[in-house]
Parts: structure tokens; C-alpha cells; sequence
């Protein structure tokens, strides 16, 4: 295993370092989530948690990167 693959699995094991939303916040979320961070906006002080989720949730994480493509396709 790689440096970046046991620090993975060890941020996994241990859980996030702060608050994390659940997939029900984070689904409510996503959205404006998304568009501050396309923005350039500071996205994780406006939605605390929702990063420490997205990293550990491979659902929501699935979801977050299909939306941001999505929105960058300017559709």
C-alpha cells in the first residue's frame, strides 16, 4: 500500500476530524455546496461538515463529483 492508501484508510478508520453531516444533510446540501465551491467561495466554512461527509461517504462522494461535473458542463 501506498503513503496516500494507508492515509486513507486511517482517516476512515478514525472518522473526521470535526462535525460531519449525514447523507440526508448532505443530499440537502449538495446543491449549494457545489455551486460555493464553483464560485470560489470558502464552501466548507458556509456548510461545516459537509467535506469531512463527502470524504468518507463514497455515495455522496459519487454524487458530489457528478454534480460538479454536471454544473461545469454549464448546464
Amino acid at each position: 500500500m501506498t503513503r496516500h492508501q494507508d492515509d486513507k484508510v486511517l482517516r476512515a478508520l478514525l472518522g473526521p476530524k470535526g462535525p460531519e453531516l449525514s447523507c440526508e444533510q448532505c443530499f440537502e446540501q449538495l446543491g449549494r455546496y457545489a455551486e460555493l465551491e464553483l464560485a470560489g467561495s470558502n464552501a466548507d466554512e458556509a456548510i461545516p461538515g459537509m467535506r469531512a461527509h463527502l470524504e468518507g461517504c463514497p455515495a455522496c462522494h459519487e454524487d458530489h463529483a457528478s454534480l460538479r461535473a454536471f454544473l461545469n458542463s454549464g448546464h
